[in-house]
């Protein structure tokens, strides 16, 4: 054929070479084609989604059915209102009268640790307690709105009592959990992170460093830092740059993994550190900064 003889000579191919470039050609073309010809097909020939419908409006059916068995807890049991004292209410009464079960714990559960409700507005200090719920349970409880003022020095409220006696102050860095709890707002969870915390640190070098600890407000802080004390001339445990490992470095509450990392890769290319001013030379670090962790490390 003139064609293929044409195409022969215009690419320089064999005969057989020829050939099959134009079946490939012929093969290419077909697939290019097949789809939007396969499309149009399809489109011309509506589908019969009955089978479909039936199944998704069973499916839907089932959800509406288990969404009305499925009530809120505050819509199955009915809120109620009734006098009550926080220092007697029973933990089912709390729930009736709209505590959620978490709120009702706490205020259990601060009762059974020696705590007491004196006014009303004390019920504003448990975590979680919203202003406008104790706004519409305030005319309910059996508190006083302000403690009366006594003429006698011997009638004096409990909170006075407490804030005469001088607390026994204690060393921080030689405190255990127990010791900690002694000190009010202190509770299991709270002791043990102050004692981690300062595991990880190597020892605290100021009081200011328990802001730093995960759940202490500053009203725990203060009231710890009234009862502890620091020795003047504690020595935190230090970690030696030039031989301490990555993972030993990130653990360092001051120490990031980036920062780890970046101190190991340093001694690995240039050698041991002479100061440990010299993280400088790696890291971003402020003078605050470098103020705050020159104490945990050295270089020898």
């Amino acid at each position: 054929m003139a064609w293929n003889r044409w195409f022969r000579n215009y690419f320089g191919f064999t005969k057989a070479q020829a050939n099959g470039s134009i079946i490939l050609l012929f093969a290419v073309t077909l697939w290019v084609f097949s789809q939007p010809v396969y499309r149009l097909w399809q489109s011309r020939n509506p589908r019969d989604f009955t089978h479909e419908k039936r199944v998704l409006d069973s499916l839907a059916s089932n959800w509406k059915k288990e969404e009305q068995n499925i009530l809120p807890p505050d819509e199955e049991i009915p809120l109620s209102r009734f006098s009550f004292n926080p220092n007697q209410v029973s933990l089912e009464e709390l729930q009736a009268l709209g505590f959620s079960e978490g709120l009702s714990r706490r205020l259990i559960n601060y009762r059974n640790k020696g705590g007491k409700f004196f006014i009303k507005q004390d019920l504003l200090k448990l975590y979680g307690m919203d202003s406008s719920f104790y706004e519409s349970l305030v005319s309910w409880i059996e508190l006083p709105d302000a403690l009366e003022k006594k003429n006698s020095s011997f009638e004096r409220s409990e909170q006075q009592i407490q804030a005469d006696i001088a607390p026994v102050r204690f060393d921080l860095n030689q405190a255990d959990t127990t010791l900690l709890k002694s000190v009010y707002g202190i509770g299991s969870s709270r002791s043990k992170r102050i004692v981690k915390f300062r595991e990880s640190l190597g020892g605290y070098i100021s009081t200011d460093q328990l802001y730093s600890v995960y759940g202490l407000d500053s009203a725990v802080v203060e009231k710890i830092i009234e009862a502890s004390f620091i020795q003047p001339d504690f020595q935190p445990r230090r970690l030696n740059i030039n031989t301490a490992t990555e993972e030993e470095l990130s653990v360092h509450p001051y120490i990031s993994g980036r920062m780890a990392r970046a101190m190991v890769t340093y001694r690995f290319q240039h050698g041991k550190y002479t100061s440990v001013d010299d993280l400088r030379k790696i890291l971003q670090l402020n003078e605050n900064q470098l103020n705050s962790i020159r104490p945990y490390l050295t270089v020898e």
